[in-house]
């Protein structure tokens, strides 16, 4: 079968010229984009619940916009006054980016790591004797508290913000050819909308290990994958199959 319709399950993107632009114009296929699943911040009472005072740190593991985002809202909330003194430790640089949304950047202590958090690492251990905190989701991937407790850190996680699964019921009686995730949650946010879904000739495409797994753990058969050496992207990966299967 060929293909005409694509569902991405995440937001469609800010950029004018993305790489689904791409795909749209050059394959003609339609590309509709719903996120799966949402981030819904917790109130400042969950917070003190944790037993978290903001007063306490000396440094912030930022890994995420959203965790940006929820800090500094949070912060606002309990009428908590970041300190200029305060150090930020942001995964990537476009998390370090994001945080001249809320701080004059250069007069901020700010430590940049390139990609993966196991990439600030170094910078972590360089200064062990402050005391960190992580403001993450309720779903944190296990390697964070791993290296976090390997490196003997005084550090504490704090859930700021929720995933939570979006309701899909409007697209019930809506097929397309090809649905594509990115997370283990947007596996489960399709089965949980749709309990009784049966795949029959939809193609599933689905991005890292974590999603290749959950999927098939589900009882989908998945048709596209990446990252691959060969198709980096999702983006590569679906022109790939559908110039393939469209040449038919």
């Amino acid at each position: 079968m060929k293909v005409k319709t694509i569902l991405v399950s995440q937001p469609e993107p800010k950029m004018e010229n993305s790489p689904y632009s791409r795909l749209i114009e050059k394959e003609k296929v339609k590309v509709d984009f719903r996120p799966f699943i949402h981030v819904e911040g917790v109130d400042a009472k969950s917070v003190r619940q944790q037993k978290i005072d903001l007063n306490s740190f000396s440094a912030i593991i930022l890994t995420s916009r959203n965790s940006v985002d929820h800090f500094f809202r949070i912060a606002d909330e309990m009428r908590f006054k970041v300190p200029d003194t305060m150090k930020y430790f942001c995964q990537s640089e476009a998390v370090a980016y994001y945080l001249q949304k809320y701080v004059v950047y250069r007069k901020r202590k700010i430590y940049v790591g390139k990609m993966n958090f196991v990439d600030i690492t170094p910078l972590l251990k360089k200064y062990k004797n402050e005391n960190f905190l992580l403001p993450s989701s309720d779903v944190l991937k296990p390697i964070v508290p791993e290296l976090m407790n390997s490196m003997e850190l005084n550090w504490t996680r704090g859930i700021f913000y929720k995933t939570v699964i979006s309701d899909l019921s409007d697209l019930r009686d809506v097929y397309y050819d090809i649905l594509v995730f990115f997370s283990p949650s947007g596996i489960e946010s399709l089965l949980k909308n749709f309990p009784d879904f049966k795949q029959n000739e939809t193609r599933i495409a689905v991005f890292g290990n974590s999603t290749v797994n959950a999927a098939t753990e589900a009882g989908l058969r998945i048709d596209i994958k990446a990252p691959t050496p060969e198709t980096p992207s999702m983006t590569m990966a679906l022109q790939k199959y559908i110039t393939t299967i469209n040449k038919k």
